[in-house]
């Protein structure tokens, strides 16, 4: 992989090429264009042979936009799948820039995961940021433009600590490769990288903006958004971390604090983007522990869950373009009206909860084993107790308020959902089932080399799942009448960052406040006196000296053409006397100063 190759077509081409023209194409046939740079992008993915591609020079740099190995090709392979299947979902969307902003979004991530240094990898990440915001902003109401502004906000700061530390570490060692750290060699520039992709990765506490603004997107935006952000740094994190113990304990709090927030909320998008913190969580907690088996499991999963999160997305996104609301609490009663949706939605919230059959059952319980063999027995305790939150939040809770709940409701106005929606959460199921069934469909690509092979389909993963499905089914039926969906908001980390801007903004604007106060009477009282006097002296200076001037200047032409006019009698007798006068006068002075 020494020498550069030739003959990439690298995906984020198609997607930036078709974000280009889209703006000049007429009518409603281009819609079929949306699906091309997904399809060449699962072409690339799957025919490129690893090694380098690329290779590019920029403000005296070296760009290398295409490393392909193993690790950038599995992230690839799923980004691509999901971007076919995002596109079919969004078929029926007339607003051209909701695609082009998706198409800069998606081209960014595949930009991330073949880039093989930490400038083109800021490069794509800020295109990444910019079109994910305005995927929030073009739900176009007045809480996604708030939620879009604070998301803005936040992945700015956490592209400002990336872009700190790649600058400190270029300094430092004069190149911006991207490449492991060891974890026992980190320097203070590496610890701001680690933190600026751990913003992307939403790691408790730096993970606010995700429940904020997942909801408030557009219901395409959404789908798109929940498959990428976190995914890509995860696989940054991969790359360039793995190892690091404080990723192994951010990790597992993710899993626990993420599950705890979904069993509460009522907004359908908002537990579900509480869930992606949680189930990233166990990705981190993986990529953390650093074991093949833990960082295999961290891939897997990340693959298993872009295709079950969307597909979970998609159901939500079917209630809210159908309801016009995601909150529980409003819904209930609508299985027999919108059974399809229940349906595929079904596949995926068991998926997610790691149902045998499903592709969250050979992921997930890959990390766990892989915790307990490195004898993190704690983590893997708290993984499993996550699993079950998982099912009682996602599983059923869900599910159970939004289709069933309540008596059959046929007073609800439901718009009808266009086919494309359907046929894409169809392709989600089919491949969540398909990865359950057939685990080496996935497997065959991990890239990482394992002492043994891990088999999922053993009597005591299967009993251990159906264990912690059973007593998760029991517990809500026990808590059944305590977990109802209530309408209120739930502060998380939140709270504090409103706390810190309040007393930022009361540190500020009093001081500044009292000070504009006292300045105010100072002017008063000093500076507007002083004007006064000032404006009194120039009235002084206009009227005694410049007009003294002029009028005198004016006066005096005026007198001297008086004088004239009487001089100029119009008798020639006169004149010469006038000039004998003249001349006599001018002989007497010569005469007198010789």
């Amino acid at each position: 992989m020494s020498a550069i190759a030739s003959g990439f077509v690298h995906p984020t081409v198609g997607f930036y090429a078709l974000a280009l023209v889209l703006p000049f194409l007429p009518g409603k046939a281009w819609k079929w264009l949306l699906l091309i740079p997904p399809v060449v992008a699962i072409w690339s993915v799957m025919t490129i042979e690893p090694g380098l591609y690329g290779q590019a020079s920029w403000l005296g740099q070296t760009l290398l936009l295409g490393r392909v190995d193993k690790m950038s090709l599995i992230f690839a392979q799923v980004f691509a799948v999901m971007s076919l299947i995002g596109m079919v979902y969004a078929l029926h969307v007339d607003d051209k820039l909701q695609h082009i902003m998706a198409c800069v979004y998606v081209g960014g991530a595949f930009g991330c995961t073949f880039a093989g240094d930490f400038l083109t990898l800021f490069i794509f990440w800020e295109f990444m940021s910019i079109g994910s915001t305005f995927l929030i902003w073009l739900a176009r109401n007045e809480r996604s433009t708030k939620a879009g502004f604070r998301y803005f906000m936040y992945h700015t700061i956490g592209g400002l600590f990336l872009l700190i530390g790649l600058l400190m570490r270029y300094k430092a060692v004069g190149n911006f490769d991207f490449d492991h750290v060891v974890p026992t060699q980190m320097m203070a520039y590496d610890w701001m990288i680690l933190l600026g992709f751990c913003v992307n990765a939403a790691v408790v506490p730096l993970h606010a903006w995700l429940p904020d603004a997942y909801p408030e997107g557009t219901v395409t935006g959404s789908v798109f958004m929940c498959a990428f952000t976190t995914k890509t740094a995860v696989y940054v994190l991969l790359r360039g971390f793995h190892g690091v113990e404080a990723l192994a304990i951010a990790g597992t709090v993710m899993c626990v604090y993420g599950v705890l927030y979904a069993c509460i909320e009522n907004n359908a998008r908002r537990i579900l983007s509480y869930h992606i913190v949680s189930q990233v969580g166990y990705m981190v907690a993986g990529i953390g522990i650093g074991t093949a088996m833990t960082m295999n499991g961290a891939v897997a999963h990340a693959y298993a869950h872009i295709l079950y999160k969307g597909l979970l997305f998609m159901g939500a996104g079917c209630l809210l373009y159908a309801a016009g609301t995601t909150k529980l609490d409003k819904l209930g009663g609508l299985v027999h009206r919108m059974p399809w949706v229940m349906a595929l939605y079904m596949v995926a919230a068991l998926s997610i909860s790691g149902m045998p059959l499903f592709n969250g059952f050979i992921s997930k319980t890959m990390t766990i084993v892989g915790a307990a063999e490195a004898h993190r027995t704690w983590l893997a305790v708290c993984m499993e107790i996550a699993a079950v939150g998982t099912f009682l939040s996602v599983g059923i809770k869900l599910p159970y308020f939004a289709f069933w709940g309540k008596p059959a409701n046929n007073t609800m106005e439901l718009k009808p959902i266009p086919v494309n929606m359907y046929v894409g959460m169809a392709m989600g199921a089919v491949l969540c089932i398909a990865q359950g069934v057939y685990p080496d469909m996935l497997y065959r690509y991990l890239p990482f080399e394992m002492e043994h092979a891990y088999h999922p389909w053993t009597v005591w993963h299967v009993l251990q799942s159906l264990l912690l499905l059973g007593f998760s089914g029991l517990a809500f039926y026990i808590t059944r009448d305590i977990i109802t969906p209530h309408a209120k908001t739930n502060l998380d980390f939140d709270f504090f960052y409103r706390l810190i801007g309040r007393g930022a903004l009361a540190l500020v604007s009093k001081p500044l406040a009292w000070i504009d106060d006292r300045w105010t009477e100072a002017y008063r009282v000093a500076g507007l006196g002083g004007l006064l006097t000032l404006a009194r002296g120039t009235v002084w200076f206009d009227t005694k000296g410049i007009d003294t001037v002029v009028d005198g200047s004016a006066y005096t032409v005026q007198n001297v053409g008086v004088l004239s006019a009487k001089v100029q009698t119009g008798r020639l007798q006169e004149y010469l006397g006038l000039a004998a006068a003249l001349g006599l006068g001018i002989f007497a002075l010569v005469w007198y100063l010789a």
